[in-house]
């Protein structure tokens, strides 16, 4: 019975190696997310430079405006609990094409909201837009992370950091072209641009993304919950998300007051945060798929160095000392490469914690996973812009972006108490004959 055992192990492991070469369902499915990340982020992130300055014209106040970012991620939050859940059901190639749609339409509809009465008028619609918009995000992005994990399995973090230089390509674009699209030509035109650009996706989409076919599970969100690695690790996801939200919802503002900078500039400058991230993702995916047991000191010191940067972007007033912009593009690198190293690491960790508590291999599990990071991650984004929004409008921003950097700190040093306490165990190998079920179909077509 000894050496039949070590012969069904040793069948296992080399059923796990990924293929010397990427299947022709594996290039398309690659291609097809990378138009994803790229086309959403840049629709994103065109609001930072501009938004808030022409809410404020519209009679939005700071804390209007860190509402009107933040009720994206409420509706998001909501979207990627149902979507994630339902993934099987709804098919995931569907759910990806229908967010697409409904975002390229909330894309243009919002650039027309100059055109609306000042007042309440345009801050209820604005938020009525990006509620509705943020619903078709989470649609695309849920369907995208699970499929990426299920068409790649051994090399999770190496796809989604390879696919992560192209979401920072759409946040490097999106400010500084946005900027320039509105100091040249006004507030609608970046928006019609970019959504014009993000319905040219779906028919792309349509055509060269494969369907997936899976069983649907009996598994729940909160049995993924009662796992405290996953608790502290939805933490980390927080405080990186509230992060990104406080510094779209202020750092124009900021720039602007202090420095007095145009809209063009403050998009050049917040290069400084995507374009580290996007150039460190691929390499940390890489390394942390090739030693899995580097991912848990990867996300500990990316915190570190996250709050960091933000305790000296202000910097802190408690360190007096004193504000200087090149002080600032500097931290934002900082923070932009530290979140690489704490990002990328995590969801195939929460993945490898579900399947070692018995979860099931599939697009069940892999759509719960999904729906959780992004539900966890809008939370952050609605607690960033909101919070950050009041503290800063009741405080400043100096205060606000070091209280940001004490919650990031705060996750990294649970997370490496954790990780002290609960030494590492083995991934379990799934059953044979599932595995088999699952993934002869759809790599070897």
């Amino acid at each position: 019975m000894q050496p039949e055992a070590e012969a069904d192990l040793q069948s296992q492991e080399e059923s796990r190696q990924p293929p010397a070469r990427m299947t022709k369902q594996q290039i398309l499915t690659l291609i097809s997310m990378a138009s994803v990340n790229f086309s959403s982020m840049i629709c994103y992130s065109i609001l930072g430079p501009f938004f808030p300055i022409e809410a404020e014209k519209k009679g939005a106040s700071q804390t209007m405006v860190g509402v009107i970012f933040g009720c994206y991620a409420v509706s998001n939050l909501i979207g990627s609990l149902i979507l994630g859940r339902y993934i099987v059901q709804i098919g995931a190639k569907m759910m990806l094409i229908t967010g697409l749609f409904v975002s390229s339409g909330c894309t243009i509809l919002f650039g027309l909201l100059d055109r609306v009465p000042a007042g309440s008028v345009f801050i209820a619609l604005c938020i009525i837009v990006r509620s509705v918009d943020a619903v078709g995000f989470a649609a695309a992005m849920t369907s995208s992370f699970a499929l990426s994990a299920k068409v790649f399995p051994n090399n999770v973090a190496t796809v989604l950091g390879s696919l992560e230089v192209f979401t920072g390509l759409g946040l490097i674009l999106g400010p500084p072209v946005g900027g320039w699209f509105y100091q040249s030509f006004g507030y609608e035109v970046p928006f019609m641009v970019l959504g014009c650009f993000l319905v040219i996706m779906v028919p792309l989409n349509i055509y060269i993304l494969p369907s997936v076919d899976a069983a649907s599970s009996k598994s729940s969100f909160l049995r993924l919950l009662k796992n405290l690695k996953i608790i502290l690790l939805c933490y980390v996801i927080f405080t990186l998300s509230s992060g990104l939200g406080f510094l779209d919802a202020t750092l124009s503002l900021y720039a602007v007051e202090e420095f007095q900078l145009s809209a063009g500039y403050v998009g050049l400058i917040m290069l400084g945060l995507s374009f580290p991230y996007s150039l460190g993702s691929p390499l940390i995916g890489f390394f942390t798929d090739k030693y899995p047991a580097s991912r848990s000191w990867f996300m500990v010191m990316g915190g570190v160095a996250t709050a960091a940067g933000f305790l000296l972007m202000g910097p802190a007033p408690f360190l007096n000392i004193p504000r200087q912009l090149w002080l600032l593009v500097v931290m934002l690198g900082v923070i932009g490469f530290s979140l690489a190293m704490t990002a990328i690491p995590i969801f195939p960790e929460v993945i490898k914690c579900a399947y070692d508590n018995g979860f099931e291999e599939g697009l069940s599990t892999l759509g719960m996973v999904s729906g959780l990071f992004g539900a966890v991650w809008s939370t952050g984004m609605f607690y960033g812009p909101t919070m950050g929004g009041v503290i800063t409008q009741r405080l400043n921003f100096e205060w606000a972006a070091a209280i940001q950097g004490g919650l990031a700190f705060l996750a990294a040093f649970l997370l490496a108490i954790y990780y002290v306490s609960h030494p590492g165990t083995p991934q379990k190998l799934p059953d044979k004959r599932q595995q088999t079920d699952e993934r002869l179909p759809l790599l070897h077509e």
